[in-house]
């Protein structure tokens, strides 16, 4: 083409009426879009949360659980309310007949993440992560006796691997020095956890049904409803005396203890949010692989940053339990597909 001709088709008037070509996305709107930040922010939020209440509740003379879960509520609602202000996220405005409805599953909620902390405080990470699964087979045979649900057999399968990975969890949760069973008390309050929250998660499904909340209606409720059970669980049940608040803040780590219940509580609203995200701009079914891929990073940053016991057995149950995880995240969604050729409602 000759130079006369570039020019003339550089300069080209453009046609009546045509449509101007759409801007390129910005930066932010290219993040905020993205499958793989999505992703990243999810399981760095799950990451930061599982590590900063174990720091929190690993503390040597940490005993005051009920007072660290109201902390983390007290920040949660703040920051929801900080979002809501900002027009980031809406949930409804506090409705008393909603809240009476609702009391009995903050009473649950309460007694769901006191047993976790206790749990997680005697617990490794990894063995806390992989008893976690259990609650999964809970739900489901709540779910076959409440709701009408149905167990494939390769959802079977899957609750076989959690089970087997339990098993050599316990086997491999020894003491480094000595080689002794870590057999404690955590054991108990890591039952009590699963079974208070597949009780929590069945009952809470069945009363959205009757308020229709949506997620952050959830959290609202949730938050504000719990805080005053937790604050009198914690002034009648704990030792408030200056020697014992010494030993749970001790002055040469303080801010960190502080630093760690307020980054804890922000960072459920940021597991919530990141949750909607990622559904968003990826896929329901990219969203449960990611759940179950997610437990991997979350029981390889106990052995990182904590005493988590390392050998054959605590690295094995890891991985059989990421199994156990990926095929039941298969098994739902191939059971998905065949209720959807035959014409039915997912249970």
């Amino acid at each position: 083409m000759s130079k006369e001709k570039q020019e003339a088709a550089v300069n080209v008037t453009p046609v009546q009426g045509a449509a101007p070509l759409a801007a390129p996305p910005s930066a932010v709107a290219r993040l905020v879009n993205s499958g793989p930040v999505s992703i990243l922010c999810y399981c760095l939020s799950s990451i930061l949360m599982t590590t900063t209440n174990k720091y929190v509740v690993s503390g040597r003379h940490f005993n005051l659980n009920f007072f660290l879960l109201a902390i983390q509520s007290i920040v949660c609602l703040a920051v929801i309310a900080v979002l809501k202000f900002f027009g980031v996220i809406t949930y409804r405005s506090f409705n008393t007949n909603e809240a009476k409805k609702w009391s009995p599953i903050a009473f649950l909620l309460v007694i769901m993440i006191y047993t976790s902390s206790k749990a997680l405080k005697y617990l490794a990470i990894p063995v806390y992560t992989i008893f976690k699964n259990l609650t999964i087979i809970l739900i489901a045979y709540g779910e076959v006796l409440w709701f009408g649900g149905e167990v494939t057999s390769m959802a079977l399968g899957s609750f076989v691997l959690m089970v087997l990975s339990s098993v050599i969890a316990t086997y491999g949760d020894t003491d480094a020095t000595t080689g002794a069973s870590n057999l404690n008390v955590g054991y108990l309050w890591m039952a009590l956890n699963c079974f208070s929250s597949a009780s929590f998660v069945l009952f809470m499904r069945k009363r959205i049904k009757l308020t229709n909340f949506k997620d952050f209606d959830t959290m609202y409720y949730n938050n504000l409803l719990s805080i005053p059970i937790l604050l009198v669980a914690s002034l009648l049940l704990e030792d408030w005396s200056s020697a014992n608040i010494e030993l749970n803040f001790p002055s040469n780590a303080r801010a960190a203890v502080w630093t760690a219940m307020i980054v804890s509580g922000a960072t459920s609203v940021g597991i919530s949010y990141c949750s909607g995200w990622c559904i968003r701009v990826t896929s329901s079914t990219t969203y449960s692989m990611v759940g179950a891929l997610n437990k991997l990073p979350i029981a390889l940053s106990g052995l990182i940053f904590f005493d988590a016991p390392i050998n054959f057995f605590s690295i094995s149950s890891i991985f059989v339990g990421f199994a156990a995880g990926l095929v039941y995240v298969v098994a739902k969604q191939k059971q998905k597909e065949d209720q959807a050729r035959q014409g039915q409602l997912p249970k």
